[in-house]
């Protein structure tokens, strides 16, 4: 089944979160089982261009409208990892794409509604006639729009779509101009049942015209597909998704074990298995003499994560303060879009700099992260909502105990060692389920107590987590199955 992916992110090329390794691990388990795959991404100056092999131009002369003009585009082709990428790279005073940022500008909307227009129209002009194109996030919303009010008239009858929320926390929300500016109707569009938000009279919602116009809508896990129709986590949206609800699911993400696995990993000192788990623990002496944290006998808590409020950044700060209260090392790793809450970080890091049980590193860096998973012996995810979560996955399959919110992918995957309903063999981790202090205070007292006062039990919990597969082999069958549900007979 041919299949194109029209997306603003893939790993490693263009990356600012987990969709960028949604569509590079989708992508290559699609095409290890034999279907031809194809990426179209925009060419940012930012990416990294040493992970692209053989750039070159591949398409010189795409002419794409806006408003009553055309800008010219050439579109490049390169592998990543073996995926075929086309990289559409417009020439315009407006410098879409040559900003040293992937997201973050005022005109987010207008770059990404040319870069759908652009995808489509280098299909069409390329006479790919792909079975299925896939759509991930607001980014590309109007994809499906433009495609069954646009272009199926014009020869594009054949694709079906399918259209991954991937955060509903971000929608595209504009005015009509972005219709205008594609070349589309928007007295025809900006109604109820199309285009117009739920929630703020005239506006245009970019993610609800993805979602009434695919052919089937995915989230990211099977909790978030229920809580996005049935709480206040659908951000405006639910009546939209509840009317389309036989079009909806939720498959949960996968995970890349080719990079993620203490068996393989090049980054550690050492690897290790379930049977041979007791080297986990040199990497974590190695972590501690990297980061010159006191050697002895207690627990080690970590924190990898983007430190924003869905992360629930607010908790953890509190857990660094509880953690060392109670016989417990912090490691904290992540940086924040917003200045403030980095530079909150960054004096949290100077007030506690002389402790020896923590340190706080307001940054990102990945062969750290790999040092980190294995290193620790629980990792805290707080979050506010997780559409879906890798951290928690990662940390499972180096052995180190999830503490998290029950919410989303991270409820989808980590069963409780008091509470889960789970035979004690399947039970992997700790949860809370308030938004609160007590809440994350009640999973981490029962961690760092069970750490202390019954090593067998933790040990036999650190097991559970391992023996847990979250590759994308089941969730490359639920896909191919929503593929083969909607293309056309």
């Amino acid at each position: 089944m041919f299949v194109v992916m029209v997306t603003p992110e893939c790993a490693p090329v263009a990356k600012v979160g987990g969709l960028g390794d949604v569509v590079q691990g989708l992508a290559n388990e699609l095409a290890i089982r034999g279907n031809p795959v194809e990426i179209i991404l925009p060419k940012y100056d930012c990416m990294r261009y040493d992970r692209i092999w053989g750039l070159t131009k591949s398409y010189g002369d795409l002419s794409v409208p806006y408003f009553d003009r055309q800008i010219h585009c050439d579109v490049y082709f390169g592998l990543v990892d073996d995926l075929k990428c086309f990289f559409i790279d417009p020439h315009s005073e407006h410098n879409f794409f040559n900003r040293g940022l992937f997201y973050g500008h005022n005109d987010d909307v207008t770059r990404f509604a040319f870069f759908c227009r652009a995808a489509l129209e280098f299909m069409l002009k390329a006479n790919k006639h792909p079975e299925i194109v896939h759509c991930h996030d607001w980014q590309t919303g109007l994809v499906p729009v433009l495609l069954y009010e646009m272009y199926k008239h014009v020869g594009m009858t054949h694709p079906r779509v399918c259209y991954t929320l991937h955060n509903l926390g971000h929608q595209g929300i504009t005015g009509e101009h972005i219709l205008r500016q594609v070349g589309l109707n928007p007295g025809h569009l900006i109604t109820h049942d199309r285009l117009r938000d739920d929630s703020r009279g005239n506006a245009v919602n970019l993610v609800k015209g993805g979602i009434v116009y695919s052919n089937f809508v995915t989230t990211v896990s099977p909790r978030y597909a229920w809580e996005i129709q049935y709480t206040g986590l659908g951000m405006g949206l639910q009546h939209t998704l509840r009317t389309h609800s036989q079009k909806l699911g939720g498959v949960l993400n996968g995970l890349d074990y080719k990079v993620w696995n203490p068996e393989i990993d090049s980054h550690i000192p050492c690897r290790y298995t379930i049977e041979t788990i007791e080297n986990k623990y040199k990497n974590k002496e190695a972590l501690r003499d990297r980061l010159w944290l006191r050697h002895g006998f207690m627990p080690l808590a970590a924190v990898v994560s983007r430190l924003d409020r869905q992360k629930g950044v607010e908790l953890m700060r509190h857990a660094i303060f509880y953690c060392l209260g109670n016989g417990c090392q912090v490691v904290l790793l992540g940086s924040s879009p917003d200045a403030a809450i980095n530079n909150d970080f960054l004096w949290l890091k100077h007030r506690l700099n002389e402790n020896p049980d923590c340190h706080l590193e307001v940054g990102y860096n990945e062969d750290l992260a790999h040092l980190v998973y294995p290193g620790a012996d629980v990792i805290i995810v707080p979050s506010a909502y997780e559409p879906c979560g890798l951290t928690q996955m990662i940390a499972m399959k180096y052995g180190t105990i999830p503490i998290v919110r029950n919410t989303g992918g991270l409820a989808d995957t980590v069963f409780d060692a008091d509470h889960s309903d789970r035979p004690y063999h399947e039970r992997n981790g700790y949860s809370f389920n308030d938004y609160n202090n007590q809440g994350l205070e009640s999973a981490l007292r029962r961690a760092i107590g069970l750490w202390h006062l019954y090593p067998q039990y933790f040990r036999e919990l650190m097991c559970n987590a391992m023996r847990y597969e979250y590759s994308w082999k089941d969730p490359g069958t639920h896909y191919l199955n929503i593929y083969n549900y909607i293309k056309e007979p």
